[in-house]
């Protein structure tokens, strides 16, 4: 059985319109689908993260009452907490209440730490759920 060789043209004009829109939609639909169970999982996740205080990448560093980080030992800053803060105890903080196994002081600086957390930061994606609206 021998193949067609007819060279194919393009599709133009309505065809090429035609085409885009289909896959246009076939995109969308895609994300809607993916979407929606992934909101869900990251709300049943919000109280699971963890937020480590500093991120690994500077563990040992202490916390100044700006919410930066300093040295081990300066004066005023605080030590970094034994555990992760757990994404529940953060969101409970960010409307009033405190970080668990903190004074006021250091429940501020640890705040102040959380809320400058930037993508690439340990934690971010946690911080970043707690603030997303739920719908």
């Amino acid at each position: 059985m021998e193949e067609d060789r007819t060279p194919q043209t393009p599709p133009t004009g309505p065809q090429l319109d035609r085409r885009r829109a289909l896959m246009l939609g076939a995109v969308g639909t895609a994300a809607v689908v993916s979407i929606r169970p992934a909101l869900a999982q990251t709300a049943a996740s919000v109280s699971t993260c963890e937020i480590p205080v500093p991120d690994p990448g500077r563990a040992g560093s202490y916390v100044a009452p700006d919410g930066s980080l300093v040295p081990a030992g300066t004066p005023g800053a605080f030590p970094p907490p034994p555990m992760p803060f757990k994404g529940e105890d953060v969101k409970r903080a960010l409307h009033g209440g405190q970080l668990p196994g903190t004074t006021y002081e250091s429940n501020q600086a640890y705040m102040k730490y959380i809320r400058r957390l930037q993508s690439g930061n340990s934690g971010f994606t946690c911080f970043a759920s707690l603030q997303m609206p739920r719908g």
